[in-house]
């Protein structure tokens, strides 16, 4: 299952925006649209950005720059004091974090830890963001310091110089944060889905080619892959869950953040049958995304990550959203005919009006503060 292509889009390039590097909790992280927040900007909504498998932060550059842009022509036209940040940073085993290139590959090439690894990647993403969304707030500039943090004039040390070209502020300390969306692709639609699931904090996602049951989603790609474990496992062997290839202490971490896992734990994706099974399902889905509105955009002709493998989780969840209006969640789910596994021009329409929508909607600085929220996890 190789996959040396770049899913992001090939396109004419976006409108120049601001990229400020940040050093937070260990991690770089690249802020879109921090030098064009106007001076009485009184809030902002922050849009996370998880980058595909074998790229980096980098790669959602042109993307961010998009959102970050059209929000800003919107909120001038509708006279509005909020904007939009957009935030990247390198997902675990990736970039500027690489640590093993063995860990990033496929069953197919040799990685006998496909599933783990993979797994941790995603499930990192969403703890790093959870941390960065605790800490995104308390970076405010200080007057009479520069980039690098020293007081001007003051004399800097080697490093200092070394850090000289990070910023050490993200917002003016009267900007307030009301709001937090994600945007993931591939990989980082994974993670999308598990932060959306894990965080009352992120209260809208757009989730490009990602798929929210991973336990599918590796099943079919130990099929495709003829492991020995899901061949015994079809034969009426050992179950392939649990096996070498996909370990009991995996399952247990899959049943606790991915969404399918949440809701149904290892059984198929279906409605329930008795009016028991309706209230757990809904109790579930009210603890974990009431209120939340999520754009999916899958492609049609995807080999990668098939639709049909977070098809029937889907399915359930559009019929959830439309079944109980007390949860007020919103689910659009867009299959793009022949898009094979990329994050197609159509979904890049597509993602960045949902954003331009969603942080119009954001909530203000008082209602946003009245009611503190946190991660799941």
């Amino acid at each position: 299952m190789a996959h040396t292509t770049n899913p992001m889009p090939d396109l004419p390039p976006p409108p120049p925006v601001s990229r400020r590097t940040i050093p937070m909790a260990g991690l770089l992280v690249d802020f879109y649209g921090l030098d064009e927040l106007p001076a009485d900007t009184e809030s902002v909504s922050v849009l996370w950005l998880h980058h595909p498998r074998l790229r980096s932060r980098e790669d959602m550059a042109d993307i961010g720059a998009r959102c970050v842009k059209a929000v800003e022509e919107e909120a001038v036209k509708q006279h509005r004091k909020h904007r939009l940040v957009a935030a990247a940073f390198d997902q675990r085993n990736h970039g500027s974090r690489l640590v093993s290139p063995r860990a990033n590959t496929a069953w197919r090439e040799g990685n006998t830890t496909h599933a783990q690894d993979m797994f941790g990647m995603i499930a990192g993403t969403v703890s790093d963001t959870h941390l960065l969304i605790d800490l995104v707030g308390g970076y405010h500039h200080h007057e009479g310091h520069d980039s690098a943090g020293k007081h001007a004039g003051e004399k800097k040390g080697k490093e200092d110089e070394r850090d000289a070209s990070y910023a050490s502020g993200i917002l003016p300390g009267h900007v307030a944060v009301t709001q937090h969306l994600v945007l993931g692709v591939s990989l980082g639609g994974h993670s999308g889905w598990q932060l959306l699931f894990g965080d009352d904090r992120v209260t809208a996602g757009v989730l490009i080619i990602g798929c929210p049951d991973y336990i599918d989603l590796m099943v079919e790609r130990a099929r495709l892959s003829k492991l020995a474990t899901h061949k015994a496992a079809a034969e009426g062997g050992a179950s392939f869950l649990g096996s070498r290839d996909f370990p009991a202490a995996l399952v247990g971490s899959v049943l606790k953040r991915d969404p399918k896992g949440i809701v149904f734990g290892t059984d198929t994706a279906v409605w329930p049958s008795t009016a028991d099974g309706e209230k757990a399902v809904h109790d579930t889905l009210q603890k974990h995304v009431a209120g939340k509105k999520l754009l999916v955009c899958s492609g049609g002709a995807d080999k990668l990550v098939p639709y049909k493998n977070g098809e029937p989780f889907l399915n359930v969840f559009k019929k959830a959203a439309t079944t109980w209006p007390d949860l007020a969640l919103s689910v659009t789910d867009n299959v793009y005919d022949g898009i094979g596994h990329s994050f197609s021009a159509g979904m890049v329409v597509d993602a960045v009006q949902f954003v331009v929508d969603t942080v119009a909607e954001a909530p203000s600085v008082d209602s946003a503060s009245s009611s503190p929220k946190t991660s799941k996890i």
